[in-house]
């Protein structure tokens, strides 16, 4: 365990291109379709933590549905076991979250409470307001939140929620809008 939360600030390392994102975000939607979904890079245990702090960082609201619901944890699965440079410092991460957890509340993060949660990730989200003793899991959580949102806005869902309204023929170009032109002193 030390070995992997050694290797922690290597979740900084997590980068993804669009084009990455985009393969992902495809092969975590048909993961979705299919049967029943078995992960292949992480542990029935990380990949059960994973589904609970996705949703923590993107709920269900009125709009849209969770990230679990936009298949992230599939997505996060695909490019875990896609790259394995990122590997080690996902592990490292959730196994600190976990000890964190175990330390303050003697349970593992996603057996705790949702104030329990809230209370650990606190001490993580804000990296200018974190302590020195959290360097790994606030380096861990950026990179997770990161990756969160890229897998989410990047599925149906995310796109839809956005209200993205590209992609679609434009029957006939008539130009710039004189409201935008005048606004950008065109």
């Amino acid at each position: 365990m030390l070995g992997l939360l050694g290797s922690v600030p290597l979740a900084a390392g997590f980068t993804w291109t669009e084009a990455e994102a985009a393969v992902a975000a495809q092969a975590a939607q048909a993961a979705r379709r299919a049967p029943a979904f078995k992960p292949k890079f992480f542990t029935a245990h990380e990949y059960a933590t994973v589904r609970v702090l996705v949703d923590i960082i993107i709920p269900k609201d009125a709009r849209s549905g969770s990230a679990t619901d936009a298949g992230v944890p599939e997505f996060m699965d695909f490019l875990m076991s896609d790259e394995p440079t990122r590997q080690t410092a996902m592990r490292g991460g959730l196994a600190w979250i976990d000890l964190e957890s175990q330390e303050r509340f003697d349970k593992r993060f996603r057996e705790c409470t949702a104030e329990q949660r809230t209370a650990v990730l606190d001490d993580i989200a804000w990296p200018q307001r974190a302590k020195p003793e959290f360097v790994h899991g606030v380096a861990f959580f950026s990179s997770f939140r990161d990756l969160t949102a890229s897998g989410f806005w990047s599925s149906k869902m995310g796109v839809t929620d956005l209200e993205y309204t590209g992609n679609v023929m434009v029957p006939e170009w008539t130009g710039c809008p004189p409201e935008a032109l005048k606004k950008l002193g065109v």
